[in-house]
């Protein structure tokens, strides 16, 4: 079968800042996901939008008919109407808050698990380097920030268009000249907003991106605060982030001068409305074009008909914020996937071994080759160390074998089948990652351990983690199982988050585990305590361990060095030590405790 080289490349590395050509219209499919709904809320804006008008323009009415000699007994049918105009006005405002805000939490909701789906299709690759609170920032604060268009542009826009100019026509058919003076005014006010889009949209980048920044230097240093402490660096990191602060504060006082300009040339514009809107009117009665008891009713319409155009001008002012903010989360939501998963069945791996041939990979698809014609094969039940220098292409090899990058040339295969022709879900199912830095959830140890099979029972979770050797010290947590971890297992110490780690592996009953040193960073009494759980989580599973400690080495069956991007040797511990001269190098090294 020929598979297509999977590369992570400059160019789609580069899609990440760039800017989404239009970001608003990209939110459209979201918006038209329900029609149904969709059409309620254009429909709420419409009757908000009518009704107020109506109600207005019917008190108007009664005032120019009782200033011309009527008296509210010949009005009674118009005093009514107003009277059910007026309580519909208030349902329909409630309606339409109510209805357009649930639609677009649900589409918020929406965003939000498409934004995860993209993180996870471009993880890791594209994550990497990305700052953690510039990735929340955009998961949240952005994704709310888009909140503003959906309830507040969708109705809102096409209301104030419809019933405008349904206002005009009705004011048309009474005097044609104020008319033309209240279609002048929508479209100076409607244009007014359009004339700073540009500055506005350039702001807005600006003020999301700073954000994001302060975001991320705030969780660093909440992250870091040990560290800070530790080393008296509180004053030093406090005055990051007030430069920050003040960074966000130039943007978005830019942002609001520039909201304010458009604010104040709006206001102007109505101000004008209420001068010239009588001025033509009164006009008209004069020269008798207009029936006395209509011009009330007039004036107000035209004011009242300019009310919606306002409106959407208004929220037309925030757009800039709002497009930054779409255009950051379609660009993850639109992340390429970092390998292809098309396979449509998963075959039956039988014999969990794991081989490379002539396996050749380099990140990014430039630089220097990783990995350059790596040759070894991992039988089923052996465990085996990869050892080398640091750089010799040890985690690459097991980021390869769990795809989350594709080989350039060559074949990864576990039980025979190439992994690119297994669907990945089958292959995180056949394959289990014990990494150095283990991340455990704020959840109970219970759950932490289920993670891997949400459906296990309490006693296949107890079996796995007495497999685990961490049975004994959970026990004695004050809540046992149901104790929480704490964020990122702040609760417990290094080896007992690395001992749930491999029960969390051995639940999913992964045929295949690689574990990337998972007591490199372990004092003694840990280190020995998460070996015996990596010899009793041996009986039954191909092993791979990404070894640096000789007491990790000493321990598998067999050892693989890798070196200048190739399987240079292998054998036991015993054997390299007598023959390789690259294996005593490394070895020496590690006694040493010199950088490999």
């Amino acid at each position: 079968m020929t598979h297509a080289t999977e590369t992570h490349t400059t160019e789609t590395r580069g899609a990440d800042s760039a800017r989404h050509p239009r970001p608003l219209r990209g939110l459209l499919p979201y918006m038209l996901e329900d029609p149904v709904a969709f059409t309620l809320v254009v429909t709420s804006g419409i009757a908000f939008s009518a009704l107020l008008i109506t109600t207005s323009v019917l008190g108007a009415w009664l005032v120019g008919a009782v200033l011309t000699g009527r008296t509210f007994g010949d009005e009674v049918p118009v005093v009514w109407t107003l009277a059910v105009c007026a309580v519909l006005t208030g349902v329909a405002t409630w309606w339409q808050s109510y209805i357009s805000h649930d639609w677009a939490f649900r589409i918020l909701a929406g965003l939000r698990v498409r934004l995860y789906d993209g993180l996870e299709r471009a993880t890791p690759g594209r994550i990497l380097g990305k700052r953690t609170g510039d990735l929340t920032a955009s998961a949240m604060a952005d994704v709310e920030k888009t909140e503003m268009f959906f309830a507040h542009t969708a109705g809102d826009y096409l209301g104030a268009v419809l019933v405008s100019l349904a206002s005009l026509g009705v004011i048309a058919a009474l005097d044609w000249r104020t008319a033309l003076v209240a279609l002048a005014l929508m479209i100076l006010v409607a244009v007014v907003p359009f004339t700073l889009a540009g500055r506005a949209a350039a702001q807005g980048r600006a003020m999301r991106r700073e954000l994001g920044t302060l975001n991320a230097e705030a969780l660093d240093g909440v992250q870091g605060l040990r560290e800070l402490v530790t080393f008296g660096r509180g004053d030093w990191y406090l005055a990051r982030l007030v430069g920050r602060t003040r960074a966000t504060a130039a943007h978005g006082a830019a942002y609001a001068r520039r909201s304010g300009l458009e604010q104040a040339a709006t206001d102007l514009l109505l101000a004008l409305g209420v001068i010239l809107v009588p001025l033509t009117a009164a006009h008209q009665v004069r020269t008798g074009d207009l029936d006395p008891r209509w011009l009330p009713a007039l004036i107000v319409l035209a004011l009242a008909s300019l009310r919606p155009i306002a409106t959407v001008s208004a929220t037309a002012r925030t757009l800039g914020e709002v497009r930054a903010a779409a255009a950051r989360v379609l660009a993850i939501i639109g992340y390429p996937a970092q390998v292809t998963d098309d396979a449509a069945e998963a075959p039956d791996i039988v014999a969990a071994d794991v081989r490379f041939e002539d396996v050749r990979f380099r990140y990014d698809g430039a630089g220097p080759d990783v990995l350059d014609g790596v040759d070894l094969h991992v039988r089923p039940g052996e465990t085996v160390a990869l050892v080398g220098r640091s750089g010799a292409g040890k985690t690459t090899c097991a980021n390869l074998l769990l795809r989350f990058w594709d080989v350039a040339s060559g074949r990864v295969l576990i039980g025979g089948h190439d992994v690119r022709d297994l669907p990945l879900s089958a292959l995180r199912a056949a394959v289990t990652l014990v990494p150095q830095e283990v991340y455990l959830f704020n959840l109970s140890v219970r759950e932490n351990i289920r993670l891997a099979r949400p459906r296990a029972s309490d006693a296949e979770v107890e079996a796995a983690a007495r497999d685990a050797i961490a049975h004994d010290f959970i026990a004695a947590l004050p809540q046992g199982y149901d104790t929480p971890c704490g964020e990122r297992g702040a609760q417990l110490s290094g080896g007992q988050r690395q001992r749930i780690a491999i029960a969390r592996a051995l639940i999913n009953n992964a045929p295949v585990i690689v574990l990337d040193e998972a007591v490199s960073s372990l004092d003694t009494e840990n280190e020995k305590a998460v070996q015996e759980a990596v010899a009793s989580a041996r009986t039954g599973h191909t092993m791979i361990t990404i070894a640096h400690r000789l007491s990790t080495i000493r321990a598998a069956d067999r050892v693989i060095l890798l070196d200048g991007g190739r399987a240079a040797d292998t054998g036991t511990h015993d054997e390299l030590l007598a023959r390789s001269d690259g294996y005593r190098d490394l070895m020496a090294a590690q006694t040493a405790g010199r950088p490999r």
